[in-house]
């Protein structure tokens, strides 16, 4: 995949015209029609098969993006693991690997907190190995798709089965439960020097306008065929700085709908830029080519937030807003698959794609809550909290928020075998990992609460 691998590539002649210029056709016999005065056109995908970069231009890119990325590399705490002497190569793989999963689909602001977090709760893989699915579902609250926190877990527990040590090629790195070709490819180059490739978005977007790529970034093809530029241009000698240089650049200076042409290391390579300049009705942004987003999906929910009373015999007039009530909250763990998988959450039942009225939602909770838990409905009070809507990367999830304050009773947890659950107090509660949701859903009722307090009391027997 680097530069060192064998490819069979055809000579070119010695006076050969730069690829800005040239246009590659097919035929039985392939030929070049060149063109000086006019840019490379887009590439649709069935004729960037053959298309690489030059040696000189590879050596020209490599040169310009390691010299800028030197100078203007951000300073964030998993380079700093990685630039250290004194770390040792598996710290560092740690560290990369953390730093890669929790950066996907997530701003580099949101995950400096985490990461720092997480480093300082699980220094090393063989800590990591130690916790549990609760612990590391709390310390990733907030960063969304949980799955990979559980893979997290998952390959760090099978490192260590394994003799505790970090993978050191990419081939073996796949192996790992959770870490994929983009992963490995980041921990390969950046923590053991492996002169592979990385491509994430940032890439896929940077080397699309190099070489105008018109094709649809995200057809399984192309996306083979940027793998393959990508490459191509790693760096033999610092293949893990020039991946990081090259994601920077794209999250920096090549960005989706405002690219900084001019501060640009690698400008006078790129395609998209010469043809814009010479074609006034194209522009930088046309490429990569947009894709139509999956259509979100509406669903619909009822959340009841689940609060029973707990008083001493004889104790009378508690307010259930108070900080000091012995209340106790319902919730109910998720199933291990799918959406939000294992992870703690207020009663909720699925409205099945629909809006539904007050009484609706409240006849479904209440099946909800007699036939999965055995709860007796002896209600204190019970309020409609407001609406939340939540969105998901295809789903658009609104939910229907209550409060319901029961009196107090047996709550010994019942074995279900389809279904865990537990009461937890508010304090507990409040100091939970809980997901975004959720923790919406958890606030909008304090709130609540708080501005109704004079409706909240009640007589415990």
């Amino acid at each position: 995949m680097g530069t060192n691998s064998k490819q069979t590539t055809k000579k070119k002649p010695k006076n050969s015209i730069p690829a800005v210029a040239e246009t590659i056709t097919k035929s039985k016999k392939r030929t070049r029609k060149v063109s000086q005065s006019k840019p490379q056109p887009a590439c649709p995908i069935g004729d960037i098969e053959d298309f690489q970069f030059r040696e000189d231009e590879v050596k020209e890119i490599r040169a310009s993006l390691l010299k800028w990325y030197d100078v203007n590399r951000r300073d964030l705490p998993w380079r700093r693991i990685n630039d250290s002497d004194d770390a040792d190569r598996d710290r560092k793989a740690y560290a990369v690997w953390v730093s890669e999963i929790m950066l996907q689909q997530t701003r580099v602001q949101t995950v400096v907190n985490y990461f720092n977090r997480w480093m300082e709760k699980w220094p090393t893989v063989q800590h990591l190995a130690q916790a549990s699915i609760e612990e590391v579902n709390e310390m990733w609250a907030g960063l969304g798709y949980y799955r990979r926190a559980r893979f997290l877990l998952e390959g760090a527990k099978s490192i260590v089965e394994e003799g505790g040590q970090f993978p050191r090629s990419l081939n073996d790195l796949r192996r790992v439960r959770g870490i994929g070709e983009y992963t490995a490819g980041a921990i390969a180059s950046i923590a053991f020097n492996e002169a592979v490739p990385v491509v994430d978005g940032n890439v896929v977007r940077v080397i699309a306008r190099l070489r105008t790529i018109s094709a649809n970034p995200k057809d399984k093809e192309t996306v083979k065929i940027i793998w393959r530029l990508a490459g191509q241009l790693v760096d033999d000698n610092r293949p893990g700085d020039f991946n990081q240089a090259l994601m920077e650049l794209g999250a920096t200076l090549c960005t989706f709908l405002n690219p900084n042409c001019s501060s640009c290391p690698i400008s006078a390579q790129c395609n998209a830029l010469l043809e814009s300049k010479q074609n006034p009705k194209t522009v930088v942004t046309d490429y990569p080519t947009k894709v139509a987003k999956v259509k979100q999906r509406r669903d619909f929910s009822a959340i009841s937030v689940v609060e029973i009373l707990e008083c001493e015999e004889g104790r009378v007039d508690t307010k259930i807003n108070s900080r000091d009530s012995s209340s106790k909250f319902l919730l109910v763990k998720r199933p291990e698959e799918g959406l939000l998988a294992g992870l703690w959450e207020f009663p909720s039942v699925s409205l099945k794609g629909e809006e539904a009225d007050l009484v609706e939602r409240r006849e479904a909770i209440d099946e909800f809550l007699k036939n999965s838990f055995g709860l007796k409905l002896d209600i204190v009070a019970r309020e409609e909290v407001g609406e939340y809507v939540h969105i998901f990367t295809h789903i658009r999830l609104k939910m229907y928020i209550e409060l319901l304050v029961l009196r107090s009773q047996d709550l010994r947890t019942k074995e279900k075998a389809d279904m865990s659950y537990k009461y937890v107090d508010m304090k507990t509660l409040g100091s939970m990992g809980l997901s975004t949701g959720v923790r919406k859903a958890y606030n909008m009722v304090q709130k609540f609460k708080q501005s109704r307090s004079s409706l909240l009391k009640t007589v415990c027997s």
